[in-house]
């Protein structure tokens, strides 16, 4: 069993944090005040090839594997976990595309997402249906011109902001069965946004309400087959869960990073805060769990890549368990920075505001344990 990153991966790693602490790290906390990710960023992020990073080479993309994109995921969050955790997104968008998507789709899609210069948002959640996904009620009903659809869309993040929306919408009676995904561009009549949500982290990522009436899409925006909508949703995140755990991961190294460099730097009671046992022993845990999370996240990535049976399972435990000990370790890192923490001018409480989320994005941490849990007894029986 071999535990090491081959140099290629090594490689895409140095790069992701390389360009994160360039072109990322220094803006962030003014995008953040901003509201807003700056578009002239996503050019120089698709010439580094992570635009399509889950989309194949044939189509237009990197053609990486999943664990290959948790090292992009947590590098880049080093610099921010908004930025990155968006950019997460947009590749989910990418890979459902190129997995589900006839050629035609492909061909139509693909180019402009893998060189970003068009957005793409990932749309299941509603007012009505979070963790309940499956009782999504935003309708798609045919008509002459394609598809209309009416609903709302909740906590989409880019909402107003992406080009494209690839949105889950019930096309069909009750249930998982009854659930397409379908793409709707921006501009199209019928298609509008909330108003901009004031959330707790995440502040560089707007997020609204996607709203449709009567919105009118053509027929060939649907995305594979009529009905497998939920299917696909979900198979999109299993990856899309390892990614956000990517990137607490690395919001949470960055964090304990600056905590080594400050409590060499700070004094109290005539030595600096490294050298007294108690808080050794504080830095020790945190470096065991990060440590860890690490290795158990990439033994979820490795199965998904597998396609081994019990990939779903790992991919909700190693969601649960990272996004768990990452925001514990970053609230640790505040705590060790006293006052100091509690500014933003040291950057920890931004990272602890954003790490918050991913403990509840992509699946709850309580509706992990619930597919935790029925794997477990499925495999008994």
């Amino acid at each position: 069993m071999d535990f090491a990153l081959t140099e290629e991966q090594q490689a895409i790693f140095d790069m992701a944090r390389d360009f994160g602490a360039d072109r990322i790290a220094p803006h962030a906390q003014d995008w953040e005040r901003q509201g807003t990710i700056p578009r002239d960023l996503w050019p120089d992020v698709a010439a580094l090839g992570l635009g399509g990073i889950f989309v194949s080479e044939d189509h237009g993309g990197t053609g990486l594997s999943r664990l290959d994109g948790t090292l992009v995921f947590e590098a880049l969050s080093m610099a921010c976990p908004s930025v990155a955790s968006f950019l997460s997104i947009h590749n989910m968008c990418g890979g459902m595309i190129d997995k589900f998507g006839s050629d035609q789709a492909r061909d139509r899609w693909l180019p402009d997402l893998c060189s970003m210069t068009r957005i793409f948002s990932y749309c299941l959640t509603e007012p009505g249906s979070g963790s309940d996904a499956a009782a999504l009620r935003t309708r798609a009903d045919r008509d002459d011109q394609g598809w209309r659809l009416n609903g709302t869309k909740a906590f989409i993040s880019g909402g107003g902001y992406s080009d494209v929306y690839v949105a889950m919408v019930r096309s069909g009676g009750d249930g998982p069965k009854g659930i397409s995904t379908v793409i709707v561009e921006n501009g199209t009549p019928g298609l509008s946004f909330g108003g901009l949500e004031d959330k707790m982290g995440w502040r560089s990522q707007p997020t609204t309400q996607v709203q449709f009436d009567d919105c009118t899409v053509p027929a060939d925006n649907l995305l594979g087959e009529e009905g497998r909508g939920f299917s696909y949703a979900m198979a999109g995140l299993d990856g899309g869960r390892l990614n956000i755990a990517a990137a607490a991961l690395g919001g949470a190294q960055s964090a304990l990073d600056r905590t080594l460099a400050y409590m060499g730097d700070r004094k109290a009671f005539g030595k600096s805060l490294d050298q007294f046992q108690a808080l050794q022993f504080r830095l020790a845990e945190m470096e065991t769990a990060l440590q860890s999370a690490r290795i158990f996240l990439r033994q979820a990535a490795w199965k998904l890549d597998q396609g081994a049976p019990d990939a779903t399972k790992f991919c909700a435990m190693a969601k649960l368990h990272v996004t768990d000990r990452a925001f514990e370790v970053a609230n640790q890192c505040l705590q060790l920075h006293g006052g100091y923490g509690y500014l933003a001018d040291y950057g920890i409480e931004k990272i602890v505001r954003d790490l918050r989320v991913h403990q509840i994005l992509e699946g709850t941490n309580e509706i992990m344990r619930l597919i935790i849990s029925r794997a477990l007894l499925a495999e008994r029986a």
